[in-house]
Order: structure tokens, then C-alpha cells, then sequence
């Protein structure tokens, strides 16, 4: 069946059908059926947009719906709402969401605030002593963290009072808020970094990214950036990359050549974090590493997996994808996608099935297979390890201790 522009429902019940079929078999991207796939998804998603009108839910269904979407319990909500007791009476609509709750949620669950207070009776705002002014609560940043780090430039005094001001005025220089949204309930964060603790680390640690990019697209000239010129192509040039001895600083250079900044910033404590993609107010991708785990391995599954973002999900200004990718089984589907683009890139998913480093590893054969596929050994070896589950296998492979030495400018400490 050759496709085309869907206008019936039984071509419709047709299409998508084939597409769960096809994303069942899970084809790679470059094969006849992964592209069919991509195209016949178009054409679906194209469809329900014309001919489905959903209707706004409630507050109460939103928050259930995002409830049953991440798993989570009404324990988890007690952060955004204050108290147990609190969450049972608002979700069984006994009580009203406040202001202060709409915040939180807008923020830690990413329910938009417009579906939040269609509620028809909202209540009062409770009073909240650690509100420092009318839309975050100041006292949350690192900022002491963020003054050991070397986010502000002049520190007069570095008592509480005067590092919170200081926080408040550099996180608002470059998320700025406007139109009379909130700072933080317009970031739109996603990813496995972002939970209700870590939130106010990672609006920090992206200000401080996207300062950085901001001030190194001016400083450098960076080319201006073409969304086409990041495709499976590129990838895979980049992971070639690895091969050479200073393959990890080239990388980062070759995708600046791309006119898409890469920033090499410590993450802050408690955000357990790996890397992000964001999408600029100018439209301009921005990539950021931690290098919180200092092995070569590591660091080219992350890349390859902000790339992939870039690649494929940036689309508004102020997207951003932050990601913990140590031990962490993706949920999302975006995240599952951008993890299979990443182990497709850094080796193609016919040579690893016919590969005997799948069947029979050993380190004379993760090294043999490494030099067929042009990729750094610790590439291997890490999706051995992460496939077999055995972590105690290889580990001398993973070029541990040699990533951040490529980066002597960065402070670690």
C-alpha cells in the first residue's frame, strides 16, 4: 500500500494498525521499514490532530492521568502539595488546589497551569515564609553550590542573604520570566534528572549552560546552525571520532563546527545528572556534559544521546531534556527512542547481532570488534556490560579517569 494523506477512518484503523505492527519489530531508522514507520506515524498523528477534539480534563484528571503516565503514588505528590492529608482531599475534590500547589505541579509534573486552574473555585494562596518573592522559592537554589562553582562573577559578601540575590539575579538574566508566566512553570524539563528534589538544581545548572553557550556563540563566531545537518550521517561521523586519542575534545569541537554549543559544566549535588539538550530562545540547540562519571564509555553514550535529542525532539524554545543515564531504564518514549538512535550510532545494530562479542565476549574480541567498527573499545566493552548485566566484567576497557582530562579548563572539584 503506498502511502498517502489519510481521509477515512478505515485507512485510518489501517495505517495504525501497520504502525504497531512496525514498532513492534523495532526496524532501524535506516531500513526500508524504519522509514516507512516514521512516514505512516506522520500520516497517523497528522489524522487525529484534524479529526479528533479532545476536550481540556479537569485539574483532578490531569494530575491522575500524569499519575498513571510515571507511576507514581500519592506519596509522591505530598512535595507538590504539602501533606498527605492534603493530596487525598484534593484528588478525591474535597479541596481546592492553592496557587502555591498549582506552582508545584505546573513545575514537577509538567501539567501545563492553564489545565491547572480551570478549577472554578481555586483557593487562596496559603502564606509561605520561604517565598522570597511572587513566583519561586528563592531559598530552594544551590546557591552556595552555585558560588563555589563560579556562576556569579563578583561575590561582595558571601552571606546567605546576599548569594540568594545574587542566585535570583543571574538564574533570572537568563531564563527571564515574561508575559506574567512564572520563571519556572515555563521551563519545560524532561527527562530522568527531573524529580520534584532536584528541580531547582537543574533550572541553576541550565542558566549556567546556556550562559556559557550564549557567551561562546558570540566570543568564537560559531556557525549558524542548520537543523538538516544533524542527521544518522553526522552521528556516525562523530563516533568515529572516537577512535583517535583526542577523539572526545574533536567530538565536541566537530559539533560546535555544527553551530551547536557544547558545555562541559559539573553537575550540582543532588541532581544526579549526565547531560542535556536544550533548545535556546533563538532556536539554537545548546548540549551540556557533566562528566559526572569520568570514563570514556560513559561519555560517548551520553553525547550520542543528546544528539539524538537534538536530532529528533527540540522543536519549541525552552525544550529541554536533562538525563541521568547511569543504571537508569528509560520510561518515556522519547528517551527510549533517543537511546536507541545513541546504540545505533555508536554501532550498527546488524554488526552487533552478527558480532561473536554478542554471543562470546572476551577482551581479544571486544578489542578486535572495536578496531572492525572504528569505535574506542570502551564502547563495547560498556554495552557488554550493560547488556549482560554483569558490571564487574571489562571494567579495565572503559578508559576510567581519561575524559575530563581532556578538559584541563573545567573545574571538577
Amino acid at each position: 500500500m503506498e502511502p498517502k494523506i489519510i481521509k477515512t477512518e478505515i485507512d485510518y484503523r489501517s495505517y495504525l494498525s501497520e504502525v504497531e505492527r512496525l514498532a513492534l519489530a523495532d526496524p532501524s531508522p535506516e531500513s526500508p521499514a524504519g522509514a516507512r514507520l516514521e512516514l505512516l506515524s506522520l500520516l497517523v498523528e497528522e489524522y487525529e490532530k484534524t479529526r479528533f477534539k479532545f476536550e481540556t480534563p479537569s485539574p483532578i484528571e490531569a494530575i491522575q492521568f500524569r499519575m498513571h503516565e510515571q507511576g507514581l503514588r500519592q506519596t509522591d505528590l505530598v512535595p507538590y502539595f504539602g501533606s498527605r492529608s492534603r493530596v487525598s482531599e484534593v484528588l478525591a475534590g474535597k479541596r481546592p488546589l492553592t496557587v502555591q500547589m498549582i506552582r508545584e505541579i505546573s513545575i514537577g509534573l509538567g501539567i501545563s497551569a492553564d489545565v491547572l486552574v480551570s478549577d472554578p473555585n481555586p483557593a487562596t494562596e496559603e502564606p509561605n515564609k520561604d517565598i522570597v518573592d511572587a513566583d519561586v522559592d528563592w531559598n530552594r537554589f544551590p546557591f552556595k553550590e552555585m558560588d563555589r562553582h563560579g556562576y556569579f562573577n563578583e561575590v561582595p559578601q558571601r552571606n546567605t542573604r546576599a548569594l540568594r540575590e545574587l542566585a535570583r539575579d543571574f538564574v533570572t538574566s537568563i531564563l527571564p520570566a515574561g508575559g506574567g508566566s512564572p520563571i519556572l512553570a515555563r521551563q519545560g524539563l524532561r527527562g530522568d534528572a527531573v524529580n520534584p528534589k532536584s528541580r531547582y538544581g537543574l533550572l541553576a545548572w541550565k542558566a549556567r549552560v546556556l550562559d556559557v553557550a550564549r557567551k561562546r556563540k558570540v566570543n568564537q563566531r560559531l556557525p549558524t546552525y542548520q537543523p538538516e545537518a544533524i542527521d544518522n550521517a553526522f552521528l556516525t561521523q562523530v563516533v568515529h571520532l572516537s577512535w583517535h586519542q583526542n577523539g572526545i575534545r574533536l567530538a565536541c569541537e566537530v559539533i560546535e563546527g555544527k553551530g551547536i554549543p557544547v558545555v562541559i559544566e559539573p553537575h550540582l549535588a543532588g541532581t544526579q545528572l549526565d547531560g542535556a539538550a536544550f533548545l535556546d530562545q533563538d532556536g539554537v540547540p545548546v548540549i551540556g556534559l557533566t562528566l559526572r562519571f569520568d570514563r570514556i564509555d560513559h561519555f560517548w553514550f551520553t553525547l550520542l544521546h543528546e544528539l539524538a535529542h537534538v536530532m529528533k525532539h527540540l522543536s519549541n524554545p525552552g525544550d529541554a531534556f536533562l538525563d541521568r543515564l547511569e543504571d537508569s531504564d528509560a520510561t518515556e518514549m522519547l528517551e527510549i527512542e533517543a537511546n536507541r538512535i545513541a546504540r545505533d550510532a555508536l554501532v550498527s545494530r546488524a554488526a552487533w547481532r552478527r558480532s561473536e562479542v554478542l554471543s562470546s565476549p572476551s577482551r581479544e574480541r571486544i578489542v578486535r570488534f572495536a578496531k572492525e567498527q572504528m569505535v574506542h573499545p570502551a564502547i563495547i566493552a560498556g554495552r557488554v556490560r550493560r547488556e549482560s548485566g554483569n558490571f564487574r566484567v571489562f571494567g579495565d576497557l572503559l578508559g576510567a579517569n581519561e575524559v575530563r582530562t581532556q578538559f584541563p579548563e573545567v573545574s571538577f572539584e
